[in-house]
């Protein structure tokens, strides 16, 4: 075997992220076939697993997509925009702008509804707007990556049902991170993903639908074939996929789901991402000119994303204190690139991320902000 000089680095950047010892040791249980008997032993606890780790009930049908968290997104718009629908995008950052973007390249009817970066959703904005257009689809961030800014995806959803419109939620850095209560939100699918807060690599992107999303689905066309969640349905009712599965994510999976809802708890899982928030919160009151970016009462329980004092640029961030935690064995968050970049040309102060999703325990994360505070002092 060749020799590599990859650093062996501890992940608090907002994913991909930390993956247990036992997760990957999973990787090399067997191979086997996704059309064999087999595959039921996989997939059929890692789909109950998911109904329970994200409140769901009986209400939705867990699908796995062969991608990311983007691949579940479109298969959304796809399966759900007919094409003289209109869709509204509700975008707080850089993630929501990608779903606006995913169905502008699909050809749809689409237009973006952007808040200031750092702040939710304006519920009365939100609502003029709805009354204005009257959109068909409306879709938005449930966690936003970028801002560490979560909305309310209930009281989101209550207000675009109130205009006769289907909701679509993006929730790929908070699945597995939170209490979702997906079963009472009111989202026709919600999409996410393996690589955040389930602590698993890339891979599968994830999504929840309804019978709602399943009926709409049956009437549109142009789905195209991995997008069309009809066809994904009747292979995972199957438990199955629609196409050949990477076996060895599954075999992950199935480990990784079965520890968090057997051995951690659900609850226990919540519970620590709530603490691990509150320690960034306190970490961040003690030191002189920084500040949490997101508002209080929206501020993500599996990221954090803290403001800088003035002066601080993007190369600091990088080249100063990333590299110094480089050498010192973590991989630091420096801030989302294009909205350093937008907030740096608009002479606003910059923002740093940290990742506290997935299997980072407190221990973990006090340990990472000690040495985070001795580089940020040398600023």
């Amino acid at each position: 075997m060749s020799k590599t000089n990859f650093a062996p680095l501890k992940l608090f950047i907002t994913g991909p992220t930390y993956i247990r010892e036992d997760v990957k040791e999973a990787a090399f249980l067997p191979e086997f076939g996704h059309r064999d008997a087999e595959n039921d032993l996989r997939f059929g606890p890692i789909r109950e697993n998911l109904n329970k780790l994200a409140g769901a009930g009986d209400m939705y049908t867990p699908v796995l997509f062969l991608g990311s968290g983007s691949t579940a997104m479109e298969a959304s718009i796809r399966s759900l925009v007919a094409d003289d629908e209109t869709l509204l995008n509700v975008s707080v950052g850089a993630f929501g702008d990608h779903y606006y973007n995913i169905a502008v390249a699909n050809g749809k009817k689409a237009e973006n509804l952007k808040f200031d970066y750092g702040q939710a959703i304006d519920m009365d904005v939100l609502e003029k707007k709805l009354a204005e257009m009257k959109p068909d689809v409306v879709a938005f961030t449930h966690n936003e990556t970028s801002t560490g800014v979560t909305n309310d995806m209930k009281a989101v959803c209550a207000l675009i049902r109130k205009y006769n419109a289907m909701p679509i939620v993006d929730g790929v850095s908070i699945f597995g991170g939170a209490d979702l209560d997906l079963g009472n939100s009111g989202a026709a699918m919600y999409a996410t993903a393996t690589q955040k807060s389930l602590g698993l690599p890339a891979g599968f992107g994830i999504g929840f639908i309804s019978k709602e999303a399943e009926e709409k689905a049956e009437k549109v066309t142009n789905k195209g074939h991995t997008c069309d969640i009809t066809k994904q349905l009747g292979r995972a009712r199957k438990n199955q996929t629609l196409t050949t599965p990477n076996c060895t994510l599954a075999n992950q999976m199935y480990v990784q789901l079965e520890r968090i809802v057997n051995e951690e708890g659900i609850q226990s899982r919540f519970d620590r991402h709530v603490e691990m928030r509150g320690m960034v919160e306190k970490w961040v009151e003690g030191l002189d000119g920084f500040e949490m970016f997101a508002p209080e009462g929206f501020r993500s329980p599996t990221l954090s994303t803290v403001l800088c004092p003035a002066g601080v640029t993007s190369a600091m961030l990088k080249k100063g204190v990333k590299e110094a935690l480089r050498g010192q064995g973590y991989l630091m968050d420096p801030g989302y690139g294009k909205l350093n970049t937008a907030m740096e040309e608009a002479g606003r102060r910059l923002v740093f991320r940290v990742g506290h999703m997935g299997d980072i325990t407190p221990d973990m994360l006090a340990e990472y902000l000690g040495k985070l505070e001795a580089e940020l002092k040398k600023l």
